[in-house]
């Protein structure tokens, strides 16, 4: 298994390279800004990039998936469902990306936006069971994504709360990589560490610990941040709805 983590300030996200080094055979996810580094990063690790995947069609920044995809010659994925014009790999709930010995599970997580999505990541050279879960913005530490940017917010809760209890149904063990840490403003009580576990942020996480749909609603409701300057033209732009 290879795994790069690449942390972005301006604007805050989180974007991974990840494969089995030994079939050459990666993917990124959430690719930020200058797609050079992505690049770079395969070329030095000697592996293909075949998948560049958004988790979901971003509202906070500009996506580069689209123009990695094109320079590495690799499929773009996004869930089956997304309003999307441009060509993409649609990906359902189940699916699996085959990177060699590594395999990452699409795990439908609407939410957060309609067309979330998860990886769940196993690497069968040391075991079956899954290592770690890209979790964009549905879970990320210390806090959930927000549910309003691409429908209603009480309606966005209600689906985030269900795709949270798949996540928390996961082995505590299992390692929560997200899109986003302290700054974004995809969420509100972020932590600046960029990684946790299932395990803790069942015990530490305020809004992920909330067994009760109606009180998840409500919690959800309160201090809700300003949205992302352009959010909406932001989304359409990467959703290839409106040129930029």
């Amino acid at each position: 298994m290879i795994l790069r983590q690449f942390l972005h300030t301006n604007p805050v996200g989180i974007s991974y390279l990840f494969g089995c080094g030994g079939k050459a055979s990666a993917a990124v996810v959430d690719p930020v800004g200058d797609i050079e580094p992505y690049l770079k990063a395969a070329e030095e690790t000697g592996m293909r990039i075949l998948f560049v995947v958004d988790t979901h069609i971003h509202a906070d920044h500009a996506s580069s998936g689209w123009k990695l995809a094109e320079a590495a010659g690799a499929d773009y994925v996004l869930f089956a469902g997304a309003d999307a014009k441009p060509a993409f790999r649609g990906v359902k709930d189940g699916d699996a990306l085959p990177l060699g010995n590594v395999t990452a599970e699409v795990l439908h997580t609407p939410g957060h936006t309609p067309e979330h999505i998860c990886l769940l990541v196993a690497d069968r050279t040391r075991a079956q069971e899954p290592w770690f879960v890209l979790t964009g913005h549905t879970l990320m530490v210390g806090d959930v994504g927000r549910t309003e940017l691409a429908t209603s917010l009480d309606a966005g809760a209600r689906k985030l709360f269900r795709s949270l209890g798949r996540l928390k149904a996961l082995p505590d063990y299992v390692e929560v990589l997200p899109g986003a840490f302290a700054g974004s403003a995809c969420g509100r009580s972020l932590s600046g560490r960029p990684m946790s576990t299932i395990g803790f942020e069942k015990r530490h996480n305020a809004a992920f610990r909330i067994a009760d749909e109606e009180e998840f609603v409500r919690a959800m409701s309160k201090d809700v941040p300003p949205p992302p300057p352009g959010a909406a033209e932001l989304r359409a732009a990467n959703a290839g709805l409106v040129t930029t």
